[in-house]
């Protein structure tokens, strides 16, 4: 079905139909029935302490203000991380700010953390309680004079309503953010999310979402303090705003963060480096080209214990997850594994 009206949509402009789609998917009116597969079971697996029903994921950036994840849910994710979501409301950066690279199954976007802000959202999860494992990914206003504060802010906004809390430090649209991969910017933000959570009683997994674009000796750095500060896991990768040389779509020279099939082997190369760097004791959630159960199993045997995808979604359609799913119980099939889980890693 998504075949058919694909053309109409990719007739408007991206944002136009993203917004249609949130207008759509607030409905709720597809059965859960219509994703579901044979032998789901084999999917089942753990992700922070917590039993999922399959390790697919839909990434932050699609339901950036917590408004249908339960709609979401029945498209059969396994989990699904809302987001980012800032202490205030923020309009973005100015339109046009999502482009469609179709010559490259891409987008290259700089939206700039545009959502309704903490308050909103934590009183709509409150009163929508999640039918699933939620993330909620959060980050700094921009026009903020104190980046970590706002991080405090939202954490002790919005815990109690997270299965989990990414810390955003990767978006390459919000000026200064990736500075938080540098030692000292990460140490001093990583100490005070461990004072709140200990000050508040804050009880929950702490992931970090990274840039693509780090330099790989800053890996073993990365990780030293992801284990002194006792951060739960790692989401590798955000959007890239580099690796534009060998796109074909003329929109290439757009400013952003580019997402999508140019990404696949750069985010899947960086989780085999962190498996290897952690020795598998840290959740890795892998980002980055995914849009089949090859391209998802291609990140779980290189050391991812779940996945994401959002740019493979807008060319596939909602029947994405779906396919990822029988395509990756197939692959479990061949291999002679009886769980997921198995697979984590085997290629790394």
């Amino acid at each position: 079905m998504f075949s058919i009206i694909r053309p109409y949509i990719f007739s408007l402009d991206p944002e136009a139909a993203h917004d249609l789609a949130i207008k759509s998917l607030k409905a709720n009116i597809l059965p859960k029935s219509l994703f579901t597969v044979e032998d789901e079971e084999l999917l089942e697996t753990h992700l922070f302490n917590q039993k999922i029903p399959n390790p697919i994921g839909l990434a932050a950036g699609f339901d950036k203000s917590a408004e249908v994840y339960n709609s979401l849910f029945k498209f059969g994710f396994g989990f699904i991380e809302v987001g980012t979501v800032t202490p205030k409301r923020q309009l973005g950066n100015p339109k046009p700010r999502i482009f469609r690279l179709e010559k490259d199954q891409a987008l290259i976007n700089r939206l700039g953390f545009n959502n309704h802000g903490s308050e909103i959202v934590s009183k709509r999860i409150s009163n929508d309680l999640p039918s699933g494992f939620l993330g909620i990914n959060i980050g700094p206003n921009k026009d903020t004079k104190n980046k970590e504060e706002d991080y405090y802010v939202c954490l002790s906004k919005l815990f109690m309503y997270a299965g989990y809390i990414t810390i955003n430090i990767s978006s390459p649209n919000t000026e200064g953010l990736r500075n938080f991969h540098d030692r000292e910017e990460l140490e001093k933000l990583l100490t005070g999310l461990n004072k709140i959570k200990k000050n508040k009683k804050i009880n929950k997994p702490i992931g970090i979402k990274l840039s693509p674009d780090i330099n790989h000796k800053d890996i073993s750095v990365i990780v030293e303090l992801v284990n002194k500060y006792e951060i739960q896991g790692v989401i590798v990768s955000n959007t890239t705003d580099k690796n534009r040389e060998n796109l074909s779509d003329f929109k290439k020279s757009e400013l952003g963060g580019l997402s999508g099939q140019p990404l696949k082997d750069i985010s899947t190369n960086l989780i085999k480096k962190f498996y290897k760097e952690t020795k598998g004791k840290i959740k890795i959630i892998g980002v980055g080209g995914v849009d089949s159960g090859q391209s998802a199993f291609e990140k779980i045997s290189a050391g991812a214990n779940a996945i994401q995808l959002y740019t493979g979604m807008v060319y596939k359609g909602p029947g994405i997850v779906k396919n990822i799913k029988k395509e990756l119980i197939s692959i479990l099939k061949n291999e002679n594994l009886k769980n997921i889980s198995q697979a984590v890693g085997i290629n790394a």
